[in-house]
């Protein structure tokens, strides 16, 4: 991924008004983000850890997106699977509803996916994060499993735009 800054994260955002994109609060530690290593920037909201964040490339273009998640099924040891990375966690994916862009958004309608609660989908893919969850063995090289998180997150990231 591109480094980004700031106003550019600000200025993505397709699923919040441009004055809620304005009082979001944006990680401070952009500048050592592991840029190379990253296919989409992900964080929670510190004032509101319900909140998520997520920013991509997709189609050429930088789109952000605002994410809740269910405070109440976080932390739960059920197992589950990220639907970006494929990742299997015990307690540590979360459903994330996302509003969709645009009209539709306005009137309520929204789309909803299986993310890493950590949004570290692209350590877990790298093997740069463990889960501490045994999981699928899989026979894809890294390059493969980035491939398919980036092909998933950007399913995903047309959905809410759509």
């Amino acid at each position: 991924m591109k480094p980004l800054t700031e106003t550019e994260i600000r200025a993505s955002f397709v699923n919040c008004s441009k004055g809620e994109a304005k009082r979001l609060h944006v990680p401070q530690d952009l500048a050592t983000q592991p840029w190379e290593d990253l296919d989409y920037l992900g964080w929670t909201d510190p004032r509101s850890p319900s909140r998520r964040y997520l920013v991509a490339d997709v189609d050429g273009a930088t789109y952000g997106l605002v994410l809740r998640i269910n405070e109440a099924g976080v932390g739960a040891a059920r197992r589950a699977m990220c639907s970006l990375c494929i990742t299997v966690q015990s307690g540590g994916v979360s459903l994330m509803v996302a509003p969709r862009a645009g009209k539709s958004g306005q009137q309520g309608n929204s789309v909803g996916t299986y993310i890493c609660s950590d949004l570290s989908c692209s350590h877990y893919v790298r093997g740069k994060r463990q889960t501490g969850t045994p999981g699928m063995h899989e026979t894809l090289t890294v390059e493969q499993r980035v491939e398919r998180l980036v092909d998933n997150l950007q399913s995903f990231v047309r959905r809410v735009r759509s």
